[in-house]
């Protein structure tokens, strides 16, 4: 394992000491950065608002830089915010936080072998005929890399960083901490439901024995379907901190953007179906949206599957609830739109009249072209755009003070990612059928 140097290769800060002191520095720079910019516009004669001190492009930098080296909570959460942007945060922010999404930097060889010398003894090496010290993957809890043992075994080895589970609760209490000083989240918002299922999940993400178990388990889910491919897990040389799979060639699945319009449609159709068995057959949702966790292989036409450490159980009820919405989908019934999705809690009766009114005028809106005979073109960017905006738009609007239950955040967050990927591949699918399959 020879220690080559590389500009992403940093150690991850250890110990919650070191990290709380991390966060401070980065508070204190922030907060010192936003006071000077604050200063230069009252000279000019402006009277800055605190978001406008805050997110200087300097801040935006030092920000992203800092929790893509923290790793851990404190970048995940970044991310997890940054996907929310029009329920919690300004669309401001949620663009500093953004590319937490594909930044991230990864352990240089000597923190590397610590690692896998703890978990597999000093003669871990022996156990392998080539080991890639340099990480095929990396993001905010653990970075992949491939091996071959000696009997031939062609593995991807998802190695956690050090320290990470230990730091999980006081990376989330100071991270919310900083996102309050910083005057960017909404006065009288109780983050607290939100923080507290983040930390619930980000435990669950870093045990990586019960993401072996939802590996398995979605393996025997999927075995006869020959649209997709899930990893077989290695128990022999998986742990808590480790998990050892098969590595199954493939391509990032962004690179289905240049494949022609059939096999695109295709693609961004099983995903969706996928999601839909995932919901109302299996109860079992695989709830990260990352595009990262989706590959494929032009070769066969199949469709890789990874990262089953946000795997969510649902509850009959919210499943039940869930299908509640389809129905009167159909049959563009609005009123009837509306008291699903108040069931669903996505709507509130706290919420302003004209927010209410809006966010029904964009589902009536998305409705009609998503459930056309024809099917539903993502790459109509008109629509898309127009949706966006006008969601940014509530976004930008402080007296929203409601926040939808979790566990429906889930959904709604894998549902706007699968929005997005076929967005991305320009896909035409019919959802009509779809929803009529599951109703």
């Amino acid at each position: 394992m020879k220690d080559t140097p590389d500009p992403r290769s940093r150690a991850v800060p250890t110990g919650r000491t070191s990290r709380a002191m991390r966060m401070g520095g980065l508070a204190g720079g922030l907060l010192g950065s936003a006071a000077a910019a604050g200063a230069r516009q009252l000279f000019q004669g402006q009277r800055p608002s605190a978001r406008e001190m805050f997110l200087t492009p300097s801040n935006a930098h030092r920000l992203t830089d800092q929790l893509s080296q923290m790793r851990g909570a404190a970048m995940k959460m970044g991310q997890l915010l940054s996907l929310e942007a029009g329920d919690l945060l300004t669309p401001e922010l949620a663009a500093v936080l953004r590319p937490l999404q594909s930044q991230a930097h990864f352990m240089p060889p000597a923190q590397l072998k610590q690692v896998l010398t703890a978990a597999w003894g000093t003669e871990f090496t022996k156990r392998f005929k080539k080991f890639d010290v340099r990480p095929i993957a990396a993001a905010s809890i653990g970075q992949v890399h491939r091996a071959q043992t000696r009997e031939g075994r062609d593995l991807a080895i998802k190695v956690q960083y050090p320290g990470i589970r230990d730091s999980i609760d006081s990376d989330l209490r100071n991270l919310a901490s900083l996102m309050r000083l910083s005057g960017m989240m909404p006065k009288g918002l109780d983050l607290k439901p939100l923080l507290e299922d983040a930390r619930q999940q980000l435990h669950e993400e870093a045990d990586y024995a019960q993401e072996a178990r939802s590996l398995r388990r979605f393996g025997e889910l999927l075995q006869d379907d020959p649209d997709f491919i899930v990893p077989t897990s290695h128990d022999d040389l998986s742990s808590r901190d480790i998990l050892a799979m098969d590595f199954i060639p493939s391509d990032p699945i962004d690179t289905l953007e240049d494949a022609d319009q059939t096999t695109r449609n295709t693609m961004a159709e099983r995903l969706i179906t996928l999601m839909m068995r995932e919901v109302f057959d299996f109860h079992l949702v695989q709830s990260d949206p990352n595009f990262a966790n989706f590959r494929w292989q032009p070769e066969t036409g199949k469709l890789v599957l990874l990262d089953f450490g946000a795997t969510r159980t649902l509850s009959p009820d919210l499943v039940a609830r869930s299908r509640g919405v389809l129905q009167p989908a159909l049959d563009n019934d609005l009123p009837a739109i509306e008291s699903a999705l108040t069931d669903l809690g996505l709507l509130s009766e706290a919420l302003p009249d004209r927010t209410r009114a809006e966010i029904l005028n964009m589902v009536e809106m998305a409705n009609a072209p998503m459930l056309h005979a024809d099917g539903f073109d993502f790459g109509n960017t008109s629509l898309v755009a127009n949706l966006r905006d006008r969601g940014l738009a509530l976004g930008r609007d402080r007296s929203i003070q409601h926040i939808p239950p979790t566990e429906v955040l889930y959904l709604q967050r894998k549902a706007a990612g699968l929005f997005l990927l076929a967005t991305r591949l320009r896909a035409q699918v019919t959802l009509r059928d779809l929803f009529q399959r599951f109703a």
